[in-house]
């Protein structure tokens, strides 16, 4: 389960990310990802989910939800310290196995994140 520290749950913050986020999407997925000013918001990483009906019925979207929610929650240390991350469940993740699942969230994370330079 993901930490309640690391939950986004107020809207605002959910449009922002959204509009102004870098974004990558995948078959499954599509992750948007922005970074806020840590003098602002001294919280760590947070993670929000978005699961439309279009996904499925209730069942269905809670279960794509608790899905992400657990993929995502392997994630949470890579990600920069004031990141905001929307996950948005597309209709093909409600039958997609695991593996497929975490592939993609993988793979558009990783296209997301900045590039550390050393």
């Amino acid at each position: 389960m993901l930490p309640s520290e690391n939950r986004l749950t107020d809207g605002a913050s959910f449009r922002q990310t959204v509009r102004s986020g870098r974004r990558a999407g995948s078959r499954t997925v599509v992750v948007h990802l922005v970074e806020v000013d840590p003098a602002l918001d001294g919280s760590g990483p947070r993670i929000g989910f978005v699961v439309s009906k279009a996904v499925g019925n209730a069942v269905v979207r809670n279960r794509v939800k608790r899905r992400l929610r657990h993929l995502a929650r392997e994630h949470v240390s890579s990600l920069p310290g004031s990141a905001v991350l929307v996950v948005r469940a597309l209709p093909a993740s409600a039958g997609a196995p695991a593996r497929e699942l975490a592939a993609d969230l993988s793979r558009c994370l990783a296209r997301v994140q900045p590039e550390v330079t050393a």
